[in-house]
């Protein structure tokens, strides 16, 4: 079999299944950047797998089928998933369908760098071992790290800050998933057979889960957001549940804190209305045009939160929305001024 055809069964899938999670995705979550850094990142993951593997079997002295059953599984989810931490803890994935086409833009980053590996050493093999390894073998890498990024996402919902504990339920499931497709390979078609049927079924799942959560956090932000901003423009700041909570802090807070507290609570109700109009926008099929004065309302943001202070900030943790997800919409804006 020539290396042509070699490379376009063995690396080809992964990278149009990627592809298909891309422009499925009606919201747009994730521009074609980020994607590419999450391959870069399954490159990255791949190069050191394959030194550390490389190392540890001697050393562990364990025979290959055995090692690829239960050791290796553990030191590749664990590589692939250090991207995921990193994009957790910069609250860099909102919703579970982003959280599906970064893991699986690490999986496929990490599969194409083990699969022209194998094409590198030059092995007389049939068309049915690059099927295996372009089907099988890379979709599982994808899936796997999908997994762990799509449960710790849904662990980290609700939270103000990640604590990568709550990474370890998707792990272990991804070393799971790993480990009995390696048991699997006795029967290679069979392996392949079942990841080309689960995959899909797995993504299509994630997909409608988020296009319900996303359209349910946009109706509820939109309106939490909104009341804010009306009273505020109105004058009648002091008869919201905010406005009284403001008040009683007037004892422990300068005025001029206090009036930048609203002034930053205004802006990021103005900053999370307009994240959210851009996604609305997106799911219609419209790129919003740039807007220049972004830039200068998140430099506001930074001025404001400096000058409250680190006891202001924690003094408006109750009414002020700092949620992961909240917090993921304000780097959405960021992004877009970069």
């Amino acid at each position: 079999m020539t290396t042509l055809i070699a490379l376009a069964i063995g690396v080809v899938p992964v990278f149009l299944f990627l592809w298909a999670l891309y422009v499925l995705d009606s919201y747009s979550l994730l521009s074609l950047r980020v994607v590419l850094l999450a391959l870069c990142a399954g490159v990255a993951a791949s190069l050191v797998a394959y030194v550390v593997n490389r190392w540890l079997r001697p050393t562990l002295s364990m025979e290959l089928t055995s090692y690829a059953r239960y050791v290796a599984p553990v030191v590749e989810e664990s590589l692939k998933a250090a991207y995921v931490v990193v994009l957790l803890a910069r609250n860099r994935v909102g919703f579970v369908v982003d959280a599906a086409i970064y893991g699986f833009a690490v999986g496929t980053g990490f599969a194409a760098v083990e699969n022209l590996h194998y094409m590198s050493l030059g092995l007389d093999a049939s068309a049915w071992l690059w099927v295996v390894r372009g089907c099988g073998t890379a979709v599982m890498h994808g899936a796997a790290t999908s997994l762990v990024a799509m449960i710790a996402r849904t662990l980290h919902n609700r939270t103000t800050h990640f604590v990568p504990y709550r990474v370890l339920p998707g792990l272990i499931a991804a070393i799971v998933l790993h480990s009995l497709y390696n048991h699997l390979l006795i029967q290679p078609l069979l392996a392949t057979a079942v990841i080309m049927v689960a995959v899909p079924l797995l993504a299509t799942a994630a997909f409608e889960y988020s296009e319900r959560d996303t359209r349910s956090w946009l109706g509820t932000g939109f309106d939490t957001d909104q009341e804010l901003l009306l009273a505020m423009k109105a004058g009648n700041t002091a008869m919201t549940p905010v406005g009284q909570y403001l008040a009683s802090l007037r004892a422990r807070f300068a005025p001029e804190v206090i009036v930048d507290m609203l002034c930053l609570l205004r802006l990021r109700a103005e900053l999370g209305i307009r994240a959210k109009g851009i996604l609305l926008m997106r799911e219609a099929g419209f790129e919003p045009d740039h807007d220049p004065s972004i830039r200068a309302k998140f430099d506001e943001v930074r001025y404001l939160e400096h000058s409250i202070g680190a006891t202001g900030m924690l003094a408006m943790v109750p009414f002020m929305h700092t949620s992961a997800r909240d917090l993921w919409q304000l780097n959405l804006l960021d992004e877009g001024t970069q």
